[in-house]
C-alpha cells in the first residue's frame, strides 16, 4: 500500500537535461491524467447525492475548484454554508491539493485565513482520497473538530461549551456574511 502515493510519471533517477522535449511531452501526459481523473471525480460527487456538498471548476480551469459545505443537521454548524476554494497540482492525486475556507469560518482547526488543519489534507494524505473524501471529511469536521491541535484557539477553547460556542459561531457567521454582503 505504500507504492498508493509514489507517482510512476515522476521517476526517482536522474534525467538527462537534454531530454527536455521528452521531459514536456511527459508533463503533457501527465496533465492530461490529472484532468481526466478530475473529470471523473467531478462526474462521481454529482452522482452521489451527497447531502450538504458540492463542489466544480471554477471557470475553465480543472485545476481550479469552488466547494460548498453546509452544516451537518443537528450540530452547531445546521443551517451554515461556507465556500471553499480548491487547488489541484500538478500531480494529483499523489499530492492532496490545496484547500481553504473562502467564506470565514468560525472553527478550532480553521485560521483567521480559511487555513485547514486536517490531517488527510496534509501527513495523512493518499492517491485514494477524491474531492467527495475531502469535502465529507471537512463536513465532519465541523461537528468533530480537534481541539487538541486547534488552529483558532478563542474556537477550541470555546468549543467546550456548545451553548457558548453557538452564540459565538452564529454571531461571527452573520457578522461576516454583512460584511461580505457591503463588498
Amino acid at each position: 500500500m505504500a507504492s498508493q502515493n509514489i507517482d510512476p510519471r515522476n521517476p526517482t533517477t536522474s534525467v538527462d537535461t537534454s531530454k527536455k522535449s521528452s521531459d514536456t511531452n511527459k508533463q503533457d501526459a501527465a496533465s492530461h491524467s490529472v484532468k481526466k481523473r478530475l473529470q471523473q471525480e467531478l462526474m462521481t460527487l454529482m452522482m452521489s447525492g451527497d447531502k450538504g456538498v458540492s463542489a466544480f471548476p471554477s471557470d475553465e480551469n480543472i485545476f481550479n475548484w469552488i466547494g460548498t459545505i453546509n452544516g451537518a443537521k443537528g450540530t452547531v454548524y445546521e443551517g451554515l454554508t461556507y465556500k471553499l476554494k480548491l487547488d489541484f497540482p500538478n500531480n494529483y492525486p499523489y499530492t492532496a491539493p490545496h484547500v481553504r475556507f473562502t467564506t470565514p469560518c468560525f472553527h478550532p482547526n480553521v485560521d483567521e485565513h480559511g487555513n485547514i488543519c486536517l490531517d488527510i489534507l496534509k501527513e495523512k494524505w493518499t492517491a485514494l482520497y477524491d474531492v467527495r473524501t475531502i469535502l465529507l471529511s471537512l463536513q465532519s469536521l465541523l461537528s468533530e473538530p480537534n481541539i487538541d491541535s486547534p488552529l483558532n484557539l478563542q474556537a477550541a477553547q470555546l468549543w467546550k461549551d456548545q451553548v457558548s460556542y453557538k452564540v459565538a459561531l452564529h454571531e461571527k457567521y452573520e457578522s461576516d456574511m454583512r460584511k461580505t454582503q457591503k463588498l
